[in-house]
C-alpha cells in the first residue's frame, strides 16, 4: 500500500501537502468524521480524493453542480483514477454503465447529485456496495443560513444514520458562524474532527469604486491589464451578454457564460478559458465553482453581489497561484434596490429575511469605513488585529476621528437593552425616540436613553456596521439580527481602550445639519 504522500506526488503532481490536508486525510483514512472550512483554492478536493484511494470501496461525493462534477471527473480520469458522475445529464445507457461499474467495484469515486443519492432506489443499491467514505461538498447548501441553501440538500441529514460505519466529511469555503453550527447539526457531525483554515488571501488587493459609468470604468481597468486573465461577474444573463458583446467588439478575447446557454457552449467557454485561449469570461454566479485556474489575475464585480459569501468565493478565484491579484467591485446604490427586489420575490418568508440580512452585510462591506480585509474576515469570525495595507481603504486612508465615546455609548446601550434587540431599536433608544415600543418596554428610563440625541440615524447605523466589522458586536442572524456584545467589547466599554475610526467620505445631504457622532450627552461609565 502506497502512502498518501506518494499518491499526492504520483497521481496529483504535488510535492507536499498544504496545512491541514495531511491531518484531514489521516482522519478519514482512520474512519473518523470530519468538518472542513477552507478558503477557495486551498485544496479541499484532495482531502477526500486521496482517502478514496486508501480505503476499500467507492467514495460518494455529493456535489451541487453538474459542471463541477464533470471538471473533477475529467481531471481524475486524466490522472488514472477511476471516477464517474451520476446525474441528470447522462443518457439512459450512460447511467446504466455507471451503475454497472459501481456494482462491480470499478469506481474509486462517484460524484452524485443529492436528489439522486437520496432516492429510495439508489439507497437500496448502496446496501450491496462497499463505501469508502461520503463527502458532502459545498456543505453550506445544507443550511438555511447558508448563502446558497438548497432544499434537496436537507435530506442529506439522514446519511449519518443510514451509514453509521462510513466516515463522512463535509467541506465548504464559505460559512459564517451560524451556518457552520447548522451544517454540523443537520449532518450529525457533532463528534467530527473540525478543521478551520484562515480565510485570509493576502495576495488579493480589494478595491471598491463608486459605480458611475460602469462600462467605461471597466474598460479603463482592463486597458492596463491587456495580457491578463480575469473574470467579470454581472447580476443578470442579459447584462452578461451585453458586456461580453461590447468587449468583443473592442478587441478583447471575451465570452459570456451563464446557465441559459447550451451545455456545449458553456463547456467550450470554460475549456477555452482554462487553456488561456480566452482571456476574459463575463459570467453570472453560474461560473466558477470548481474552476482551478491558477493565473486569474483579477475578478471584477460589475454589480453588487447579494451576499458576502458569494463575493468572497468569487474573488477567491483570483490569484490561486499566490501571486498578486485584484478584486474590483463597482458599487452603486441602485444595485441594492435591484438585489432587494430579486430577493423579495422569494416565496419562503424566512429565507427572504435571511437573504435580506446578508444583503445588508454586503452593503456595509462596500461602504468605505473599514479596512476591506478586516471587514471580510470579521464577517467569518476571524478578527484581524490591524489594517491589511493591501486594499483601497488602507492605500488611500480617510480622515479618522476618536470614536471611543461614540462606541461606548452604543455598546452600553446594547448591554442596557439586554442584548435582545436589533440596531434599529438600539438607535431609537440612543436618540431618545419616545415611540410606542420604547415606552412600552420602559427603555426611556434607561441610563443610555437620549445620550446620542444629536446624532443622525445614518451616523449611528454606520457606527454599528464598523463595530460589527471590527468584532465588537455580533448580529445574531438566527435571532432576527439581535445585536450582542463580543468579548472584545469589554475593554472598550470599561474605558481601558480607545478606538479611532474612519469618517465617511461622502457628505450626507439628508442629515439636515445634524452633527457627527460624539456630541450628545456624556455617558457615565460604570466598571463591572
Amino acid at each position: 500500500m502506497t502512502s498518501p504522500l506518494h499518491s499526492l506526488q504520483q497521481r496529483f503532481g504535488h510535492a507536499a501537502f498544504r496545512p491541514p490536508q495531511q491531518e484531514i486525510i489521516d482522519c478519514l483514512i482512520a474512519g473518523r468524521d470530519v468538518f472542513v472550512l477552507m478558503p477557495t483554492g486551498a485544496g479541499k478536493s484532495l482531502c477526500y480524493q486521496i482517502p478514496a484511494l486508501h480505503r476499500p470501496g467507492t467514495a460518494l461525493v455529493v456535489s451541487p453542480l453538474v459542471s463541477l462534477m464533470k471538471d473533477q471527473v475529467d481531471a481524475l480520469t486524466a490522472a488514472g483514477i477511476r471516477a464517474a458522475c451520476y446525474n441528470a445529464t447522462l443518457t439512459a445507457e450512460q447511467a446504466r454503465q455507471v451503475l454497472a461499474r459501481l456494482h462491480r467495484q470499478q469506481l474509486d469515486l462517484l460524484y452524485i447529485a443529492p436528489e439522486r443519492l437520496m432516492s429510495a432506489a439508489f439507497l437500496e443499491r448502496l446496501r450491496e456496495v462497499p463505501l469508502a467514505l461520503i463527502a458532502v461538498d459545498e456543505a453550506h447548501c445544507v443550511s438555511q443560513w447558508g448563502h446558497d441553501f438548497r432544499p434537496e440538500y436537507v435530506q442529506l441529514g439522514r446519511l449519518r444514520q443510514l451509514f453509521p460505519q462510513v466516515p463522512l466529511i463535509a467541506l465548504t469555503a464559505t460559512a459564517d458562524r451560524q451556518t457552520r453550527q447548522d451544517v454540523v447539526a443537520r449532518l450529525g457531525l457533532e463528534q467530527a474532527e473540525t478543521f478551520v483554515r484562515s480565510f485570509d488571501r493576502p495576495n488579493i488587493q480589494y478595491r471598491v469604486v463608486e459605480k458611475l459609468k460602469p462600462f467605461a470604468q471597466l474598460e479603463a481597468f482592463l486597458s492596463r491589464r491587456r495580457d491578463q486573465s480575469g473574470i467579470i461577474y454581472a447580476l443578470s444573463r442579459k447584462r452578461v451578454e451585453e458586456i461580453a458583446a461590447k468587449l468583443a467588439q473592442r478587441g478583447h478575447a471575451a465570452a459570456a457564460y451563464h446557465a441559459g446557454l447550451a451545455d456545449g457552449e458553456r463547456q467550450a467557454v470554460q475549456e477555452a478559458f482554462l487553456a488561456d485561449e480566452l482571456r476574459l469570461v463575463v459570467a453570472t454566479v453560474a461560473f466558477g465553482m470548481g474552476i482551478d485556474k491558477p493565473n486569474v489575475r483579477f475578478v471584477v464585480h460589475y454589480d453588487l453581489p447579494k451576499n458576502i459569501e458569494s463575493y468572497y468565493q468569487e474573488t477567491g478565484r483570483a490569484g490561486r497561484d499566490g501571486l498578486p491579484a485584484e478584486a474590483l467591485l463597482l458599487f452603486g446604490y441602485g444595485d441594492i434596490s435591484i438585489a432587494r427586489g430579486l430577493i423579495s420575490k422569494g416565496s419562503n418568508a424566512e429565507q427572504v429575511r435571511i437573504e435580506l440580512h446578508k444583503l445588508n452585510a454586503m452593503v456595509s462591506y462596500a461602504e468605505p469605513l473599514t479596512c476591506r480585509r478586516r471587514a471580510l474576515l470579521g464577517y467569518f469570525g476571524e478578527p484581524l488585529a490591524e489594517d491589511c495595507g493591501n486594499c483601497d481603504f488602507c492605500l488611500n486612508p480617510p480622515e479618522r476621528y476618536d470614536a471611543t465615546e461614540d462606541a461606548r455609548k452604543l455598546l452600553s446601550c446594547v448591554y442596557r437593552v439586554g442584548q435582545r434587540f436589533g440596531a434599529g431599536h438600539v438607535i431609537d433608544v440612543l436618540r431618545g425616540q419616545r415611540n410606542q415600543r420604547v415606552l412600552q418596554l420602559g427603555h426611556d428610563r434607561l441610563s443610555t436613553f437620549a445620550i446620542g440625541s444629536e446624532v443622525s440615524v445614518e451616523s449611528w447605523t454606520g457606527l454599528v456596521r464598523q463595530l460589527v466589522h471590527l468584532g465588537y458586536l455580533y448580529p445574531d442572524v438566527a435571532n432576527y439580527g439581535v445585536l450582542k456584545l463580543t468579548e472584545a467589547a469589554r475593554p472598550l466599554l470599561t474605558g481601558q481602550q480607545q478606538l479611532w475610526l474612519a469618517r465617511p467620505r461622502l457628505k450626507d445631504a439628508a442629515a439636515g445639519g445634524e452633527r457627527p457622532a460624539g456630541r450628545g450627552r456624556k455617558l457615565r461609565l460604570r466598571r463591572r
